[in-house]
């Protein structure tokens, strides 16, 4: 049956205003913007109202959402905090990275049976960390600039890049009929040159990009060529074997203001400039980012689980509990006192929208059953909640012992 135009103008409309209303709710009580962007999803689907169905035009509008939220990561990421936070944070994020995708592999294959490729997703998922709940949380309790807050922002450089990557492999194993270390070994191989050359591509063509800017006649040049830059490396992406998220975060890492190639060696766009990008992307990542999470929603049938089956409940607390101990456990590596290491633990926990990126591509990959995948879900609900309340209470409770001084100065 044909997808009328006026009804997708209709299911378009009110997944919109659906999605910014709960997103205003979720602020007012003080819960991240996106949870209520994933409710909206599971109000209007098939869960409660059934008023929008998935279809293939909301689905490509979604997958564009996903690529500008990777890209919208790479252009906040700070590479060079990774020289300021030092040793220190990459203990931290390596084993925040290794402790929870080990933990729920284990749990999630060892002990509930599940099938290889299944656990891989699951522990994958567990890896996530959602810097920004965690640093509108430090920001409100005044902690930004603290000892803290800097190994949390070195630890979570680290913690993407190493995310994207699992991710990419996971992509290449469930398009690619099962697991296969030659597969997984050309992943990595292409994925290496491809964060070495396309950053440097997108760099000078950014810097195309600025010159043709100044003598532009007509406005939006900035975004139209930025998308389209985004757009192509996505696309290339694919075209290597790896997500097209990948091509995203690339894209947006080179045209962060704060980049610098190996070996110290900067290609300078002007700050200014970089500036302009990040203020005139954003508006257009705001538009698409919301109808991902509002199609994660949209996916799941909470109908047609057994919510009285104890499995669900049993692996959705054994989760819970192996995502929490993973992260809190990732900072006990590194010599610091107790409340200092408990802080930057719990300033790690969150999953947020990381996790669902894992979650949704395991579902469409056909890999993650519905159950399990609702599963995954409320761990990321989880997760996302309690890490925030649980970190103000902390600072509330024991704040005054943390010194919140300077990095350089420890």
């Amino acid at each position: 049956m044909e997808y009328p135009v006026h009804g997708f103008f209709l299911d378009l409309l009110i997944i919109l205003l659906s999605a910014r209303t709960f997103a205003e709710l979720s602020a007012l009580v003080r819960v991240p913007p996106v949870v209520g962007e994933l409710l909206a999803g599971v109000v209007l689907g098939p869960t409660v109202l059934g008023w929008i169905e998935p279809n293939q035009t909301i689905r490509m509008l979604a997958e564009i959402g996903i690529i500008l939220l990777l890209f919208d990561a790479g252009l906040e990421t700070d590479i060079r905090q990774l020289a300021r936070a030092g040793f220190k944070a990459s203990i931290v994020a390596v084993s925040g990275f290794v402790l929870p995708f080990v933990f729920g592999f284990l749990v999630s294959h060892q002990v509930f049976e599940r099938p290889l490729l299944e656990s891989l997703f699951i522990g994958g998922t567990l890896t996530a960390t959602s810097i920004g709940i965690t640093i509108r949380v430090l920001t409100d309790l005044r902690q930004r600039h603290s000892y803290e807050a800097q190994l949390v922002l070195g630890a979570a450089v680290i913690d993407d890049i190493l995310g994207v990557v699992l991710l990419a492999i996971l992509y290449e194993f469930s398009t690619g009929g099962g697991i296969s270390y030659m597969n997984a070994g050309r992943v990595l191989l292409f994925i290496l040159v491809f964060f070495m050359l396309a950053p440097i591509c997108a760099r000078l063509i950014s810097l195309v990009i600025r010159r043709f800017e100044e003598v532009s006649q007509a406005p939006g040049l900035i975004p139209t060529t930025v998308v389209s830059l985004v757009l192509f490396f996505a696309w290339l992406s694919h075209e290597i074997g790896a997500p097209e998220l990948l091509g995203g975060f690339a894209a947006g890492l080179a045209l962060s203001r704060r980049f610098f190639l190996p070996f110290g060696l900067a290609l300078h766009a002007g700050s200014d400039f970089a500036e302009q990008i990040d203020r005139q992307m954003h508006p257009i990542i705001y538009l698409f980012v919301p109808i991902f999470f509002v199609m994660v929603g949209l996916s799941m049938n909470l109908r047609t689980i057994d919510w009285t089956s104890p499995f669900i409940w049993v692996f959705s607390l054994s989760l819970i509990g192996v995502a929490l101990a993973g992260k809190l456990f990732s900072a006990f590596f590194i010599s610091e006192r107790w409340v200092t290491r408990f802080a930057v633990g719990l300033a790690m926990v969150p999953r947020g929208e990381v996790g669902l990126i894992f979650a949704e591509l395991g579902r469409t990959s056909n890999i993650l059953s519905n159950e399990i995948y609702a599963a995954l879900i409320i761990v990321i609900a989880f997760t996302t909640l309690s890490a925030p309340l649980l970190l103000k209470g902390y600072y509330h409770t024991l704040g005054s012992r943390l010194v919140a001084e300077p990095l350089h100065k420890r």
